[in-house]
């Protein structure tokens, strides 16, 4: 990973995945059990608590209890000092003293430093300094990180590495501050799993429930939540849930269709007529009083209305009407606060039908933020012009990892690989999207990965580039179950999330993959060598490793190999009854052996540490007929055939198909025509590439169905106009035919974010033709139904173009840049007789020993 620094005012600013090494497992001047924790009685509740959490930290690893004390006249040994100069006496005096400079006025800034004597009666004090109380707590927890506390300690039972003793390095000296500033997850389509866990645990969504995930919250550097919402209310459900949220300084707010802190569901309970401002105006305008009168903690105040149930509002809606609504809420919050409105922040979020308002001419007051959204499945539909000027309030990004809808929920699992979220966000954060991320992460488990990442690239996206995503999967993996077993475990990470992009296991069926050209075997053969090396490496892991290992690697590997191959043998099923094969039974059985097997895995997860994590595994997610859950599962159909009925499978024999022949001495790579694959390509094999114009071509790599990707930076750049020494990328290819042939252009599923009207463009060009101009996406006007179902349900847009080559022999095909933003996955040339296939063909590259 590469490393930058910035050296302000004599402390060094971090720019990489983690801060600096600050405990030595080896002997310095200042052994932490021998340290006591000081915090002053002035400081805000955070403060205190964070305090208590360190000296709960330091006792989990050491096994001894360091003293927490609020004066340090009698203190005669080193001190770990917590707090903000603001109320601090201790941390005045040292900035009195010039021992200890303030930060610029930065929100949710820390620094730590060791300084020694402090004091005639200290020797050594190790400082952590917050510019805020939050700033207090993220410098506390990166100490407890360091120490060998996961923030997922008690949400995924990682272990902590215990030691008798800890030190901290001498050189100690840090600082770090958030760049977008409000981070935070949604909970949300919270039924059957969170729901059932809570009520057994907790008794519900409480104050008990909401300070283990405010506690997660923070260690993963994040300040900001939307509460669950199905049947649930936060403020309404119990009375102390906001004073846990200010107790651990989280900032809440309501989804995108709960408009001034009421949850829908209070308007079950409570509301008097229609959810219709058109004709109950008042009743609506006193609910939401009621809820800005309530909510007096730190919050986002989300703004706007959609209909009853997150359901668009009617077709008749004006925009003047919904500018009304929004100007008489902005009246109640003034009203209520007794503050101008601009004074508490507020979003406007551009969901589905909203986005269409807003195109259409519909604005909100420049304090309020734009929230802006993907479309339920990791693809942004709207982003700023570059051109565009700054707004008072900025832009935020309302992301999912888990949806309920069309054209398929996805609940159950994590289908979320980081490089496709990298690329999106990475996208957001240079067009400026700063003030806030917000991610629905569904019942929070299992998405403990992607989360962390989430939270982490918010904290600073410029310290984690797509080359870096390696290393950065590598390090969570060493940060759960140490150093020795990393590699293999985040390639077993990095994979599985792959493998479950390429389509959402509520979404597999028998005829997912083709079961004619081996491609369903060899997805089968690849998840089972995959589970096969998760397996090999929980046999080998010490015993206090396992039951984490189980719910954050193994138990994903296993339930999807096990899913996947039960539909192929569904599909072997089918095939075989269509020919009256003796072997139909066999496989019949086979399919049902594999459904029990998946109720089995279940329950082995929910017997994991005495039951706690009972009822995480009850998403349904085998016997989907349309978009919405099975109530319950359903084994898939099978077919048997009568004792004696049937005749032997014959025995098939692949016959080799004809391929282009390479000339001795070619350069790699080079691709060659195959009879069944035609010319397939991944994207970041090029044999040229061009970067001109201020563009740079970057392979996005693991990014994508089958291997790599390729796109240009900057993604906020000037279109391009293609042809001579335009940016391109060129790919040497071989074929045996020649005539018109179909260029298949195999794209991640990137919408046309800023709505133009031809939408993300690129083109193509074989040898010296012209280049064909290319829409990639302008057929799709609004992202949640026709052709979108398609690119979102195969995570993948594949664009058809015509092309002539006129003779047999080597070719050049050039992939031109027209629009940033375009993420190219493969080529593929078809003269007519490729077999289809869902991931598309094996690549037919053409290795030498040349490089």
């Amino acid at each position: 990973m590469k490393i930058g620094i910035l050296i302000t005012v004599g402390i060094l600013w971090l720019s990489v995945g983690h801060a600096q090494q600050m405990v030595s497992e080896k002997p310095t001047n200042f052994a932490v059990t021998k340290a006591v924790i000081y915090v002053d009685t002035k400081e805000a509740e955070l403060v205190q608590t964070s305090a208590q959490l360190l000296q709960q930290d330091i006792e989990r690893v050491t096994g001894r209890k360091v003293p927490l004390v609020h004066t340090l006249d009698k203190i005669r040994q080193n001190v770990i000092a917590i707090g903000t100069m603001e109320q601090s006496g201790f941390l005045k005096q040292l900035a009195t003293a010039q021992k200890l400079s303030g930060m610029a006025d930065t929100w949710e800034a820390y620094q730590i430093r060791l300084i020694s004597n402090p004091s005639p009666t200290i020797s050594q004090a190790l400082v952590i300094n917050g510019n805020d109380r939050r700033g207090v707590a993220y410098g506390v927890f990166e100490l407890s990180r360091q120490l060998g506390v996961s923030p997922w300690y008690w949400w995924a039972d990682v272990p902590v590495k215990k030691q008798n003793e800890v030190y901290i390095h001498k050189n100690t000296q840090l600082q770090n501050a958030p760049q977008v500033k409000y981070r935070g997850i949604f909970l949300n389509d919270e039924a059957p799993a969170l729901c059932g866990w809570a009520k057994e645990k907790f008794g519900g969504f409480n104050h008990k429930f909401y300070e283990k995930v405010f506690e997660l919250i923070l260690r993963l550097k994040g300040n900001y939540i939307w509460p669950a919402m199905w049947g649930n209310a936060f403020y309404a459900d119990d009375s102390l849930n906001i004073k846990m949220a200010e107790k651990y300084g989280i900032v809440i707010g309501t989804s995108h269709h709960e408009p001034l802190m009421r949850a829908h569901d209070e308007w079950r309970r409570v509301g008097k007529g229609a959810w219709n401002y058109e004709t109950n105006s008042q009743q609506l305008r006193q609910f939401w009083r009621e809820g800005m009168k309530r909510a007096s903690n730190e919050k986002i105040v989300s703004i706007g209305m959609r209909g009853d149930g997150d359901e668009p509002m009617s077709r008749e809606t004006a925009t003047a009407l919904l500018e009304k609504i929004v100007d008489d809420q902005r009246k109640i919050i003034s009203e209520v606060t007794g503050k101008r409105a601009e004074e508490t922040p507020q979003l406007w979020a551009l969901y589905k039908e909203v986005q269409d308002y807003y195109d259409k001419g519909m604005r909100v007051p420049d304090d309020v933020t734009l929230l802006l959204c993907d479309d339920n499945w990791g693809n942004l539909r709207k982003l700023p012009s570059p051109k565009a000027g700054s707004r008072k309030g900025g832009y935020g990004i309302y992301y999912h990892f888990d949806y309920v809808g069309g054209p398929r929920n996805y609940k159950w699992l994590n289908t979320n690989p980081l490089p496709r979220i990298w690329e999106q966000m990475h996208l957001a954060w240079e067009h400026q999207v700063k003030n806030i991320w917000i991610v629905n992460v569904g019942d929070l488990k299992p998405m403990e990965f992607p989360i962390s990442f989430f939270l982490d690239y918010a904290w600073n996206p410029e310290r984690i580039g797509p080359d870096q995503l390696q290393t950065y999967t590598q390090e969570w993996a060493a940060a759960q179950f140490g150093k020795a077993d990393a590699s293999e475990i985040a390639f077993l990470l990095a994979r599985y999330a792959k493998y479950n992009a390429r389509r959402k296991p509520e979404l597999l069926d028998a005829k997912t993959y083709r079961l004619e050209n081996g491609e369903w075997e060899t997805v089968v053969t690849d998840y089972n060598d995959l589970l096969g090396r998760a397996e090999k490496l929980n046999a080998k892991l010490p015993t206090q490793y396992r039951d984490a290992f189980f719910q954050l690697v193994l138990h994903p590997i296993q339930a999807c190999a096990n899913l996947n191959e039960m539909y192929y043998q569904v599909a072997l099923n089918h095939q075989a009854y269509q020919q009256k094969w003796k072997e139909t039974n066999a496989y019949a059985e086979r399919v049902r052996e594999l459904y029990e097997k998946d109720s089995l895995i279940t329950q082995r997860y929910h017997q994991l540490n005495n039951g706690k994590w009972n009822h995480f595994m009850s998403q349904t997610h085998i016997g989907y007929t349309y978009w919405q859950q099975p109530e319950r599962q359903r084994m898939p159909q099978v077919f048997r055939l009568y004792d004696g009925e049937g005749s032997e499978k014959p025995f098939s024999q692949t016959a080799n198909s004809r391929q282009a022949t390479i000339p001795a001495g070619v350069k790699s790579p080079v691709f060659y025509q195959d009879e069944k694959r035609g010319v397939s390509i991944e994207a970041d094999h090029f044999t040229h590439v061009v970067h001109s114009n201020g563009v740079t071509w970057k392979v996005l790599p693991d990014h994508g169905r089958t291997g790599s990707a390729l796109t240009a930076f900057p993604v906020t750049g000037s279109e391009q106009s293609p042809g001579g020494n335009a940016p391109h990328v060129a790919y040497d290819i071989y074929t045996y035919a020649d005539g018109e042939a179909t260029i298949h252009a195999y794209f991640s599923p990137s919408l046309n974010f800023y709505g133009s009207e031809k939408g993300l463009q690129y083109a193509l060009s074989v040898d010296d033709q012209t280049p064909q101009l290319i829409s990639l996406n302008q057929e799709d006007k609004t992202s949640d139904r026709g052709v979108w179902n398609q690119w979102a349900a195969n995570n993948i847009i594949i664009k058809p173009s015509k092309h002539r080559f006129d003779k047999p022999g080597k070719h050049t095909i050039k992939f031109w840049l027209v629009s940033p933003g375009v993420v190219l996955q493969k080529l593929v040339v078809d003269f007519g007789n490729i077999e289809p296939s869902y991931l598309g063909p094996e690549e037919t590259r053409y290795e030498t020993s040349d490089k």
